[in-house]
């Protein structure tokens, strides 16, 4: 069954505070998304890749593609006003009798051993999310107070989120779904059980400058690791 890997970067990083949206800032002279690109083309370059952008930014990212010695084959798509559609967009060029990945664009740091049971559970057992879990304590806000929550009920939820291509479309033929932000929650409102495997904690999701450094670390990291 061949693999569809929908990377979402259709944002414009409001957080991060610069002149360009975060997906296109570099660590180590390549953006992010790129970064994100090539992690998935070493894991398995036989996936087909679509790239979703804004529609402002597509011009740019084709500059960017041309100064690169090698190109991966993808298609880029024009994301839209939310990230339901955004995925959307990119989900519409997904054969039916396939496996289709969603990643977001600046999580470059998803590693190959949560790609692998990411895959493993949801070809088996039609979907599957990475999550990790919560060390700090945590309190709810309820109108003025707060509460404490059980963390060991908690856990953190990353990408890529993983299905059978026929079931994401189902999720999204139903009404409501233009204000999910992330695909598993449509498919559980169909009333299907939403599969968890292990995560990786350095799989951050880039949102300000903090996040950018740290994953300026954690790639400089890896790559030494890799060299040594």
């Amino acid at each position: 069954m061949d693999t569809y890997v929908i990377i979402v970067a259709g944002g414009k990083g409001v957080r991060m505070k610069a002149d360009i949206p975060k997906q296109f800032l570099e660590i180590g002279g390549i953006p992010v998304l790129l970064h994100t690109l090539n992690n998935f083309y070493t894991f398995n370059p036989r996936f087909h890749f679509i790239v979703v952008l804004p529609r402002t930014a597509t011009g740019l990212w084709k500059e960017i593609m041309k100064k690169q010695p090698q190109v991966i084959p993808h298609r880029v798509v024009a994301g839209g006003t939310t990230r339901a559609q955004s995925t959307l967009n990119g989900f519409a060029h997904v054969p039916p009798e396939s496996m289709v990945a969603v990643h977001d664009g600046v999580r470059p740091l998803v590693s190959h051993a949560t790609l692998q049971r990411c895959m493993d559970t949801a070809m088996e057992k039609g979907n599957a999310i990475p999550v990790w879990e919560i060390y700090e304590s945590l309190r709810a806000m309820e109108e003025g107070t707060s509460r404490a929550i059980d963390r060991n009920r908690i856990r953190v939820v990353q990408t890529p989120q993983v299905f059978h291509a026929s079931l994401l479309k189902r999720a999204f033929e139903q009404q409501g779904t233009e204000d999910f932000t992330d695909e598993a929650s449509m498919v559980e409102k169909l009333g299907i059980k939403i599969n968890l495997v292990e995560g990786n904690r350095e799989n951050i999701k880039i949102t300000d400058a903090f996040d950018l450094k740290l994953a300026e670390y954690l790639i400089q990291e890896r790559s030494s690791v890799k060299m040594a």
